[in-house]
């Protein structure tokens, strides 16, 4: 059974996608200082899911060049929605198998960085993802607001329906 921690970051990530429904190429490379562009947090959101599911847990570096263009601290940039959309779609793909087969004892893991036990859990790391996919998904609709843009998702979908409260 897959763990409860792991069906709410489904439901984030579904939820950070819908806010991009109706979103053309152009609205989603505008930058409105000092923030980034949609397109630049989506590619943001690969790295961190490359980085936390693939790199660390599966020591698996499938797109480098998103490990460079949208690390934390990397400079701005103005990449193709269905650029990056791609590649986070590999991405959590690739994850899927790693994360559906984790349980309590798992995610209470140390990571393993460099050969050495990190001061991160699993579990604290897939909460800091959900916790970053939210933060994107309002900075997200405050942009597109911005941009004029209208009958936009309302707070958070059918979570009562889809990814209500389960224990472990």
């Amino acid at each position: 059974m897959t763990h409860p921690l792991v069906l709410q970051l489904r439901f984030t990530r579904k939820e950070f996608m819908r806010g991009l429904e109706g979103l053309g190429e152009a609205d989603a490379q505008k930058r409105i200082l000092p923030m980034n562009c949609i397109s630049w947090n989506v590619g943001h959101l690969a790295w961190q899911e490359q980085r936390y599911f693939l790199c660390y847990a599966q020591n698996q570096l499938p797109f480098p060049q998103i490990n460079e263009a949208f690390a934390y601290g990397a400079p701005a940039s103005t990449p193709t929605l269905g650029e990056v959309r791609a590649a986070w779609a590999e991405i959590t793909e690739a994850a899927e198998p790693w994360l559906d087969s984790r349980t309590s004892s798992d995610l209470v893991a140390k990571v393993v960085r460099n050969g050495k036990p990190s001061r991160y859990i699993y579990g604290s790391l897939i909460l800091r993802m959900i916790y970053h996919y939210w933060y994107h998904t309002g900075e997200n609709m405050a942009i597109r607001q911005s941009l004029g843009h209208v009958e936009l998702p309302e707070f958070v979908g059918d979570i009562d329906g889809e990814a209500p409260y389960l224990p472990e």
